[in-house]
């Protein structure tokens, strides 16, 4: 039978978003932006079980604090994490050698991640091997060189921002983490390191509200975001 288990990476401090509180922990309405990402993982039948990875100093904060208030109903640990993201999953990889055929990865900031699009990525990366969630970028582009001139605009029609979960084959990602350690490549998500194999990686499409809290006004938006949800859930018959 195949098995799913969800890498959490959450040892990042978080810095830009200030306050010295690390960003997993900030509260986003009644809880932690962690706990919104634990709960979706905790109800995604096709996962059965889910590791967070810490920084060792938040290891007890996190078992004692943050995980009893998410009311998880499957296995669950807590890894070590590493002074960069790559090196935390990789951590986590290891944690789970034996136990899964294939591997979610969700960043602890992304607190809107939707259980059907949670459930679409796995089915796909379980067909292919390797499947992201992405979404087009809407924005006009510009390469800008010295003196901050523009060197030249950048076609955006086959262009996307990507974004978490990333879901693959366990061997796949593996072996491209091992590829990049022994390279000394340092990539800013999963995907590139399994792009480095020369394998192909799907993209499906996600969503604008999907977005990594990283700056303080992040915070209003998504909290701003959560209201409006709950608004249009208690007017439905």
């Amino acid at each position: 039978m195949s098995r799913t288990v969800a890498l959490v990476p959450a040892a990042g401090v978080g810095s830009r978003i200030g306050n010295g509180c690390p960003k997993p922990y900030r509260r986003l309405g009644q809880r932690p932006l962690i706990g919104y990402v634990l709960e979706t993982l905790g109800e995604c039948a096709e996962v059965d079980r889910i590791v967070v990875i810490v920084s060792a100093e938040e290891q007890e904060f996190c078992r004692e604090k943050i995980i009893p208030t998410c009311n998880l109903h499957k296995p669950w640990q807590l890894v070590v994490g590493g002074a960069q993201r790559q090196q935390s999953v990789y951590n986590g990889m290891k944690a789970i050698q034996g136990l899964a055929d294939t591997v979610v990865v969700h960043d602890a900031a992304r607190p809107l991640i939707s259980l059907q699009l949670l459930q679409e990525c796995i089915f796909e990366a379980k067909k292919c091997g390797a499947c992201i969630v992405g979404v087009p970028v809407r924005d006009t582009l510009k390469k800008v060189g010295e003196r901050d001139i523009i060197d030249k605009t950048i076609p955006r029609s086959h262009l996307w921002m990507a974004q978490t979960p990333q879901v693959f084959h366990y061997d796949l990602l593996w072996n491209a983490h091992q590829k990049a350690l022994q390279e000394y490549f340092q990539g800013t998500d999963d995907s590139v390191l399994v792009e480095r194999l020369g394998l192909p990686v799907k993209m499906i499409r996600g969503s604008y509200k999907n977005i990594k809290v990283t700056y303080p006004e992040d915070l209003l938006l998504v909290e701003s975001w959560l209201v409006e949800e709950k608004e249009q859930a208690e007017e439905e018959p």
